[in-house]
C-alpha cells in the first residue's frame, strides 16, 4: 500500500487536470462538485474567497460568476502570478486583522463566503484539527457578518469531534447546514467541508 507521503507526491488525475485546466491546485475540484451539487454560485454576483491562496478557487469563481460580478479574495499569502481579472479584488494580510476585516466590509455585503484554509499542520491530529477548528470559527464569524440574507458559505474542516458543534451554529444562522466530503478530496485525507444554505435574517440581537 502505498505511503501518504508519496500519494501526496504523487500528481494525481485531479492534479493533473488542474494543470491542465490552468488551475494552481487541485482544490479547485472540490468547489465545483460542491457548487454543482448544492448550487452555491446560484444568483451570486459578490464572493468572498477566505485563505484564498494560491487561487484556484479564487479562479474558478473568477471563471463562473456573472460578467457583472466581483470576487474578493484574501490571504496572507500572494496569488499565483497569473491570477488576474478586473472583477478580483486581492487583499494580502491577516483575517484577524481589524484594517483587513474593515476592507473587507466595505466590499461587501456579499452573496457568497468560502473558505478553503487549512493551518499549518504540525502532524499532531490534535493540535492540527484544533487549528482548523479555530480557522471554522473565524470563517463563520465572517459569514455571520457579512452575508446577504439568502447567501450561502462554505468552509474546510479536519474531521473531528466538533463538525456537530460548528454545524450547530450554523443551523442558527442558515436555514440548512451540513456536511459533505467532495470526491476530490484525497481518500487519505481527514478533511471535509461544511456547508451553509440560505442565510436567515438575523435580529440585532444576532448581529
Amino acid at each position: 500500500m502505498p505511503s501518504k507521503q508519496n500519494s501526496y507526491a504523487k500528481p494525481d488525475f485531479w492534479t493533473q487536470k488542474a494543470f491542465k485546466e490552468g488551475y494552481p491546485a487541485r482544490s479547485v475540484y472540490k468547489l465545483e462538485e460542491m457548487d454543482k451539487k448544492f448550487g452555491l454560485l446560484k444568483g451570486a454576483a459578490t464572493v468572498l474567497d477566505l485563505g484564498a491562496a494560491p487561487g484556484s478557487w479564487t479562479t474558478w469563481l473568477l471563471r463562473n460568476t456573472k460578467s457583472e460580478g466581483s470576487v474578493v479574495s484574501v490571504d496572507l499569502n500572494p496569488l499565483a502570478k497569473d491570477v488576474k481579472s478586473d472583477k478580483l479584488t486581492f487583499i494580502q494580510g491577516d483575517l484577524l486583522s481589524d484594517d483587513v476585516r474593515k476592507q473587507l466590509e466595505e466590499k461587501g455585503p456579499y452573496d457568497l463566503v468560502v473558505c478553503d484554509a487549512a493551518p499549518l499542520t504540525t502532524g499532531n491530529r490534535t493540535v492540527d484539527t484544533a487549528r482548523s477548528t479555530a480557522l471554522v470559527d473565524m470563517a463563520i464569524y465572517y459569514a455571520q457578518k457579512m452575508l446577504k440574507e439568502g447567501g450561502s458559505f462554505c468552509v474546510k474542516i479536519f474531521q473531528n469531534g466538533s463538525q456537530q458543534k460548528e454545524l450547530e451554529k450554523m443551523r442558527e444562522i442558515f436555514s440548512s447546514a451540513r456536511g459533505f466530503k467532495p470526491e476530490a478530496c484525497r481518500s487519505e485525507s481527514f478533511e471535509t467541508y461544511l456547508l451553509g444554505l440560505n442565510k436567515k435574517k438575523l435580529s440585532k440581537e444576532g448581529m
